[in-house]
């Protein structure tokens, strides 16, 4: 008898809505981890398959750090009007 075990990962998913309304999914630990969906539950399920994969190829120890995150503030040019 083999005995697998299982770890648990608790991984940063990052989520975005985009110019269609769809939900764009990242998880920042790996490289190249994004998927989307048309509700946050099918991105959720699609970037699953995503990591699963991901993990597949990537070792635990060769994971990204995911730090946090910063809010920036960025001023924009205001266009001058000359009356």
């Amino acid at each position: 008898m083999v005995d697998i075990q299982m770890e648990k990962l608790h991984l940063p998913i990052l989520i975005e809505i985009d110019e269609d309304g769809l939900y764009i999914v990242s998880c920042p630990l790996f490289k190249g981890c994004h998927s989307w969906g048309e509700s946050i539950d099918d991105a959720m399920k699609n970037i699953t398959e995503v990591i699963e994969m991901c993990l597949e190829e990537t070792k635990i120890e060769n994971l990204n750090t995911f730090v946090g995150f910063r809010e920036l503030e960025v001023v924009q040019d205001a266009k001058a009007s000359c009356d």
